[in-house]
């Protein structure tokens, strides 16, 4: 495995594109939000075990927020409400602040690049807690896949406004498949390889 592309955050973190030369256009990203460190870990024990993977792996989008225990980042920021969408807007400083504008974090603007760089054909973003696979764009055959792996269901929709979201940058306006699996917090992490390791090996062959 390679770095492929590297930022440093506010807090001098290091955050990391992996992938080896010859890659599909597949990313999976983890910890969007600081207190749901389940994704680093499970990427981890996946690079650790299959070193030759054809993804690209972001282990952890937010190592600040990772640090913090918050959802998140060091300056207050949910990267999940910080992308330019058509319906970001101004929220009110909590946890799901959006930023002063779209696209103002490090994080954000990483990832972006990222996109513009490898121009993914699917996403797959691990979050907690909700236990569904949730998709935008025209991602409803493979979320079908997914839940068939991990016993979740499929919602198209999360229950909630998510101004400025990831799916809805990628998904619903640039038209590329983009899953959100949201895993069982109360679940360990170990207990959650088997099944999170059978989706990426299914993306390694889809």
């Amino acid at each position: 495995m390679k770095i492929l592309k590297e930022t440093v955050t506010k807090s001098g973190n290091k955050i990391q594109l992996i992938g080896n030369e010859i890659n599909k256009k597949i990313l999976v990203i983890g910890v969007f939000h600081g207190d749901e460190p389940q994704g680093k870990f499970l990427i981890e024990e996946y690079l650790d075990k299959y070193p030759d993977t054809k993804l690209f792996f972001i282990p952890c989008l937010n190592p600040d927020g990772m640090s913090l225990e918050t959802r998140t980042n060091a300056n207050g920021v949910d990267l999940n409400r910080n992308f330019p969408t058509k319906n970001w807007e101004l929220t009110e400083k909590n946890e799901s602040f959006g930023g002063e504008f779209p696209a103002c974090e490090i994080e954000t603007n990483f990832l972006i690049d990222v996109i513009n760089e490898i121009k993914p054909d699917i996403i797959l973003t691990l979050h907690a807690p909700f236990k569904v696979v949730n998709y935008d764009g025209p991602a409803q055959d493979i979320a079908k896949k997914i839940s068939e792996i991990i016993y979740y269901p499929v919602e198209a929709s999360i229950g909630y406004p998510t101004p400025g979201s990831f799916g809805t940058y990628c998904g619903i306006e640039k038209n590329i498949p983009t899953i959100t699996l949201e895993l069982d917090e109360e679940c360990p992490a170990q207990d959650l390889i088997e099944p999170v390791h059978k989706i990426f090996n299914l993306l390694e062959n889809y």
